[in-house]
């Protein structure tokens, strides 16, 4: 399966952005979804995850109650909405696909293999 994000870019503090996540190559609804951050000189850190049916969604401490992680269907498309953004959300954004079809949605880059090519978030105070 092939991923292109896409929305990034510059936001304020408290302000908010959404990120896009088109994917192409196998049906939409057979892979679990994720996004996962990379910032400067650290490793990359699990954000969001979403089943394959989109009924559960796991999310990382940090941006709970901040976050949405969704996917649509008809648009072979995932989203991450991001509100009440914070400095420390700067990174590069990743979307990933587990292909495995694993009954449990993972939380580590681990289990997910299919990778698009990030976009960067920069929040400023």
């Amino acid at each position: 399966v092939q991923l292109q994000a896409s929305g990034g870019g510059l936001a304020q503090a408290g302000g908010s952005l959404r990120l896009s996540c088109v994917a192409s190559g196998r049906t939409f609804s057979m892979y679990h979804m994720a996004w996962f951050r990379q910032a400067p000189g650290k490793e990359r850190e699990f954000v969001a995850a979403i089943t394959w049916s989109g009924d559960r969604m796991v999310y990382a401490d940090s941006v709970k109650g901040r976050f949405t992680i969704a996917r649509v269907y008809s648009r072979n498309t995932g989203y991450l909405q991001m509100n009440s953004l914070k400095p420390e959300d700067t990174a590069v954004y990743y979307c990933a696909a587990d292909l495995s079809r694993r009954a449990v949605v993972g939380t580590t880059s681990s289990d997910f293999d299919s990778w698009g090519q990030g976009t960067q978030v920069t929040v400023f105070s």
